[in-house]
C-alpha cells in the first residue's frame, strides 16, 4: 500500500471513530441528567460542528435525527474514499 492508500485508510478510520462518538453523544442524551457532565460536553464539542448545520437545515420533527443523517453522509464518504483509494 502506497502513501495515499494509507493516508486515506487513515481517514476513514478517523471517520469510522467519528461515528462511534456521534453514536455515543445520542445515547447519551437519552440518559444524562446532569448536561454539564464533562465527557458529555466534551462530545457535544466535537460533534456539534458536524451536527449543529444538519439540524439548522432539517425540519423540525420532534425528534433530533441528526446523528443519523450525519452517520449517513459519514458512510458516503467513507464508501467514496475507498473507491479512490
Amino acid at each position: 500500500m502506497n502513501v495515499s492508500g494509507r493516508f486515506v485508510e487513515l481517514i476513514i478510520a478517523l471517520l469510522d471513530l467519528y461515528v462511534v462518538l456521534i453514536i455515543i453523544r445520542a445515547l447519551m442524551s437519552w440518559f444524562v441528567r446532569d448536561f454539564r457532565n464533562r465527557i458529555y460536553l466534551w462530545l457535544v464539542r466535537i460533534t456539534e460542528p458536524v451536527l449543529g448545520p444538519i439540524r439548522r437545515i432539517m425540519p423540525n420533527m420532534g425528534v433530533d435525527l441528526s446523528p443519523v443523517v450525519a452517520i449517513i453522509l459519514i458512510q458516503i464518504v467513507i464508501t467514496l474514499l475507498r473507491r479512490i483509494s
